[in-house]
């Protein structure tokens, strides 16, 4: 029985990723944390702080150690943390000589900073791989549909001509931009935790400093300038970064269930047998994977929120908000990955309908390149009475059911100036999409 949608059997194709949740549950956690009091051990040998032959045995206990899990989940429900009762079953692993030298001046927040930051990395490393995938997708839609004309719209109405694949390096532009962040705050957030009690590692004594660096040099992650014990900005940037990262997701989503509407019919998510149907409507075709990106971006967000929430440690170690992390994180990087996952399905798999774009272009017979006849007038009317003229010929085109060439061909304020073969050109799409294709190929370049 599982109370979590991460953990539901039933929602396991929807909101969750097994490779993710490989990396951030009981077992990994715990996988994690030995490997950083091993870590600490030989580190600890290499200054010459403990024994050289108890660091082997340590070493060799936690690689070879089968953890007691029940044990450890009942120490942890007493003790309130998980790294007494670990610390306890590898001391006894690791034999009685060796074993009081498990944790070695160590406090349980240096176990567990460390080890949530070496699930970070691989989080890091699985998002950054699945996120490539989205973007090599968009790039295709980009190149495919460089010149493929659509409406663009604003206030979820016809605006101007662009191409799809304009749009598609809009995307693709917001998701270059994830990819940057994620890189960027690698250095920020992939650093050791070595404090001690109270920050000062006054436990180590002689050669505590170079036991920092050499831990962290260890477990290829940066050594602190200070323990970051009650500064937990770095991992609130990781969430913030995955908020930001969903959220490009959730605005491509977004997107692609507005334009698969029935009424407009541009695209439409890969066809899978069964995938969207509806209880009752046997026509129905929902768009289920935007729907899921949707809902894990407001899920990764709210976790952000704890995590910035968490930054309000008090003073050298935290009373609560450090807890709110080990809920957050998690929730964090699987629902991102479940975002990435289904981003993936959508976008290499998306069904295109340039016709369908061509007949909402012209649904408006004109209207949609009213801009253009009003720039075209401009340089005879003045731009201000140019607008008005134009202005006009719009509501007469909308009223009369008439095209907008037909109306302007009508007026003599217009004919004046621009004859019936220059007010079709100017009046046809495909000669008013600006910068459309320069921004595709600037995007892709």
């Amino acid at each position: 029985m599982t109370a979590s949608i991460l953990d539901s059997r039933i929602f396991t194709p929807l909101f969750h990723s097994d490779t993710m949740r490989e990396e951030f549950n009981d077992h990994a956690r715990v996988r994690a944390y030995i490997e950083v009091e091993a870590a600490l051990a030989r580190a600890q040998a290499r200054v010459g702080m403990i024994p050289t032959e108890a660091a082997q045995r340590i070493n060799n206990a936690a690689s070879e150690i089968q953890i007691d899990m029940e044990r450890l989940a009942h120490d942890t429900g007493t003790v309130g943390y998980p790294i007494l009762g670990l610390v306890r079953q590898l001391a006894k692993a690791a034999g009685k000589d060796s074993g009081g030298y498990v944790h070695w001046g160590a406090t349980t927040q240096d176990i567990m900073d460390t080890g949530t930051v070496l699930q970070v990395r691989a989080g890091l490393d699985l998002i950054e791989r699945d996120l490539q995938r989205v973007a090599c997708a968009l790039e295709t839609l980009a190149k495919t549909h460089r010149n493929t004309v659509m409406a663009g719209r604003t206030h979820m109405q016809h605006a101007l001509p662009v191409t799809f694949g304009y749009k598609a390096a809009v995307w693709l532009d917001s998701v270059h931009r994830a990819q940057e962040r994620l890189q960027e705050l690698r250095p920020r957030v992939l650093v050791a935790q070595l404090g001690g009690a109270a920050g000062t590692l006054a436990s180590m004594g002689e050669g505590a400093e170079k036991v920092t660096e050499l831990l962290a040099e260890e477990l290829g992650l940066r050594s602190p300038l200070i323990p970051w014990h009650a500064t937990r900005d770095a991992l609130a940037e990781a969430g913030c970064a995955l908020a930001l990262m969903t959220g490009s997701l959730a605005k491509i989503a977004f997107d692609v269930m507005i334009m698969s509407m029935t009424e407009l019919g541009e695209l439409a998510e890969p066809f899978v047998k069964d995938r969207g149907a509806s209880s009752t409507m046997p026509q129905k075709r929902n768009p289920i994977s935007c729907e899921v990106i949707r809902g894990c971006h407001k899920a990764v967000s709210e976790s952000a929120h704890m995590l910035l929430g968490a930054q309000e440690a008090d003073l050298e170690r935290a009373t609560g908000p450090w807890h709110t992390e080990w809920i957050a994180l998690p929730q964090c990087f699987v629902l991102s990955h479940c975002a990435i996952s289904q981003a993936i399905f959508l976008l290499e798999g998306l069904a295109v309908y340039p016709e369908r774009m061509r007949d909402n272009l012209n649904l408006t017979r004109g209207l949609i390149v009213a801009e253009s006849a009003m720039m075209a007038l401009a340089p005879y009317l003045g731009r201000q009475v140019a607008h008005d003229v134009v202005y006009e010929a719009c509501r007469e085109a909308e009223h009369s059911k008439l095209t907008l060439s037909d109306v302007l061909a009508e007026d003599g304020r217009v004919t004046a100036h621009l004859s019936r073969e220059q007010i079709t050109q100017v009046l046809s799409p495909e000669n008013y999409l600006g910068l459309s294709t320069f921004y595709v190929d600037q995007v892709l370049g």
